[in-house]
């Protein structure tokens, strides 16, 4: 088993990837955990299983395990599709059963994985195109660039990741319960 690059205090087996950081540091955690609320849970035109597909899309991209699969089992405990359709977002975006604002709107998210700066107008231009809002744009970017730090956050610190996709279904089922804040 590998241990964080830092000693956080506690065992990382009871709080694995970003559960153990936040722990270490409450200061940051509360800010953080705040984002992920707004984003990922607040009132929206998009589902919280939508935008919780964009966390995973995203942290799948960034090959950060812990952030992609918690988040994938999020996502997939609101969508009524669930895990197959998660997986099949992951595994080629291009046929996935998704709608064509959320294909649009999860392209605009991989852009932002890469660099803000390759997110382009006509990439814009086709999720208006498919009925996306100027909010779903912007929080789909703000999404996509939150992930891409809390993905550095996990794998930067080498936190802990667990092989258990049960764990994370349960954890899904916390953040229903009682979100990112508590």
């Amino acid at each position: 088993m590998t241990v964080a690059h830092i000693d956080l205090g506690l065992d990382e087996t009871q709080f694995p990837g970003i559960n153990g950081p936040m722990r270490f540091r409450p200061e940051t955690s509360g800010p953080l955990n705040a984002l992920a609320e707004a984003l990922l849970r607040g009132p929206h035109s998009m589902t919280p299983g939508e935008r919780e597909l964009i966390a995973a899309y995203v942290s799948g991209l960034n090959e950060c395990r812990f952030c992609c699969a918690s988040h994938s089992a999020f996502a997939a405990v609101q969508l009524p599709e669930g895990m197959p359709l998660v997986d099949q977002v992951h595994a080629d975006l291009d046929s996935a059963p998704v709608t064509e604002k959320m294909r649009a709107l999860l392209r605009i998210a991989g852009a932002v994985q890469e660099t803000g700066r390759k997110v382009t107008p006509a990439m814009v231009d086709a999720a208006r195109a498919e009925g996306a809002t100027d909010i779903e744009i912007h929080d789909t970017v703000l999404i996509a660039a939150a992930f891409c730090m809390y993905n550095r956050y996990v794998d930067g610190l080498g936190t802990l990741y667990i092989d258990d996709p049960d764990r994370y279904l349960d954890a899904g089922q916390r953040i229903i319960d009682r979100g990112y804040v508590y």
